[in-house]
């Protein structure tokens, strides 16, 4: 990849800061000061456990209380596990990207961690979906409501729902579907080590159709 070099104020030619010193084909790095580095941190790793904590209450107290063990509760409960994973698992190495500009986690890693990220993501627009749909039977249909949307079929819909998000998070990394057709334009300019960049292309459309379009059709 092509690398630029900086100037000074003095007029004098500085190298850019890079992920790896001693790569030719590094990425290119961005220092941010130490203070707004130590905010960025505080900030974010705040989001992380909240989101983590919140989510991790609903959960125990949907298991906890047998009461609340209803069709209606299981698919809040099945939202909170994908959140909290969310903010557990996706969100502490995005921030450590984000803050340090780099990736130092490994390319293998950095594959899991990108399709954890759509999985989770998705499966959570699924998730409010299914919600979303639950309450209109609920409401529209109350005679009908608790013969038809049983644990049983309450569980299908979220096995349902996990395995189309795990399919095209996992599918899509794996597989590299998200650059087919542009491999070379991606290896020679986007791809570099330290970076973990989610490059979408080819699977745009299906992107768009299911985070997007389905979810606004039904809310």
């Amino acid at each position: 990849m092509e690398t630029q070099i900086n100037i000074s104020q003095n007029g004098i030619l500085e190298k850019p800061f890079l992920c790896f010193e001693f790569s030719n084909t590094s990425c290119q790095k961005f220092v941010y000061p130490l203070e707004t580095r130590i905010l960025l941190y505080i900030l974010l790793s705040v989001s992380s456990i909240v989101t983590f904590i919140g989510n991790l209450l609903v959960i125990i107290t949907v298991i906890h209380f047998k009461q609340l063990h209803t069709p209606t509760n299981y698919l809040i409960l099945s939202l909170a596990v994908a959140d909290l994973l969310v903010g557990g698992v996706v969100m502490p190495p995005s921030m450590v990207r984000s803050v340090e500009t780099c990736w130092y986690l490994g390319d293998l890693f950095c594959k899991i961690h990108s399709s954890l990220d759509v999985t989770l993501c998705t499966a959570s627009i699924l998730n409010l979906c299914i919600i979303a749909l639950e309450r209109y039977y609920a409401i529209c249909y109350p005679l009908q409501y608790h013969s038809k949307m049983t644990s049983a079929a309450t569980l299908v819909m979220i096995i349902i729902c996990w395995t189309v998000s795990a399919t095209l998070g996992f599918g899509m990394i794996f597989m590299e579907l998200n650059i087919l057709g542009i491999e070379n334009f991606y290896f020679e300019n986007i791809d570099c080590d330290g970076g973990c960049t989610l490059y979408r292309q080819c699977c745009l459309i299906c992107f768009f159709g299911l985070d997007i379009i389905i979810p606004l059709a039904i809310l």
